[in-house]
């Protein structure tokens, strides 16, 4: 039962590791990799000293940041209420309509942006009517992000809720009967049951997204992005693209790919370091 795992591991996670030496080539794609010559630590001199990319770095961890302290509180909330709602009809109904957005295509969630905030969108024709607008949500580099932050709750919030409820599932309904008995309200019983006993997946979560400062995915920026806002839509995946498929710089674009996995790598190490330090099992 394992054998097709890890022949599917080995084929399409290990051996695509040996391009990495594209990063100290200067690659040629007539000469293959092997017969590329070498350049050593070139490209990443040149990634560091590269202005556009100092400002897709800076973007990349502006955006990532916002994903971690304002969207990711946002799942806790949603399984924790969900957990105390009695009406289970109800209960599967608003658990189906938050998961929903997990299952949509990013072109039809940056369709469904524009159509919303674009300068002839719902929101500005609404602002119309009190004489108030039009609001350009899209072109001005604040509101953007706001945006982009938001379509980041309405997409990930249901999935991460779907984590916390399987995690309360697994706590002991004693716990709750005691404090019950003890005189403890439904407030009192979320604060001193039911959030110290997902501590464990709260940690995990954490870290794994730690992780990914650096990572950021290349169809929400470059879809939901523009001309406009360039200045703060343009991130190290978007960059990537643009000096490697675009430019065909390659051995370039790998270099400042082995770049953001080192420090994923590195990110994800201090994190559980932190964690252990402060009592978590951290994940390693």
């Amino acid at each position: 039962m394992l054998f097709i795992p890890i022949i599917y591991f080995i084929v399409f996670h290990y051996l695509p590791l040996g391009g990495i030496v594209v990063a100290f080539k200067q690659y040629n794609i007539f000469q293959g990799i092997w017969d590329s010559p070498w350049v050593g630590l070139a490209h990443f001199k040149e990634v560091f000293a590269s202005g556009e990319f100092r400002t897709a770095l800076k973007n990349t961890i502006v955006l990532n940041l916002g994903e971690l302290f304002i969207t990711f509180p946002f799942p806790i909330v949603l399984a924790v209420l969900l957990n105390e709602m009695s009406n289970q009809r109800m209960k599967k109904l608003t658990q189906t309509v938050l998961y929903l957005p997990h299952f949509l295509s990013m072109v039809v969630i940056a369709g469904i942006v524009y159509q919303v905030f674009g300068t002839s969108g719902i929101v500005n024709n609404v602002l119309s009517s009190f004489h108030i607008g039009p609001v350009n949500f899209v072109g001005d580099s604040s509101k953007w992000r706001a945006i982009y932050w938001g379509t980041g709750i309405w997409m990930g919030a249901g999935y991460g809720m779907i984590v916390y409820l399987a995690a309360m599932a697994g706590i002991n309904v004693e716990l709750y009967d005691a404090a019950y008995m003890d005189g403890a309200g439904r407030w009192k019983r979320i604060w001193h049951v039911t959030l110290p006993q997902i501590r464990p997946t709260v940690v995990t979560m954490t870290i794994m997204n730690v992780g990914k400062i650096l990572s950021i995915s290349f169809e929400r920026p470059y879809l939901m992005g523009n001309v406009l806002v360039q200045d703060v839509s343009s991130v190290i995946s978007t960059y990537v693209y643009s000096v490697g498929l675009q430019a065909g710089r390659y051995d370039f674009a790998t270099a400042v790919g082995l770049f953001q996995s080192i420090v994923a790598v590195c990110m994800v190490v201090a994190a559980n370091q932190v964690a252990k330090r402060l009592g978590e099992e951290g994940i390693m």
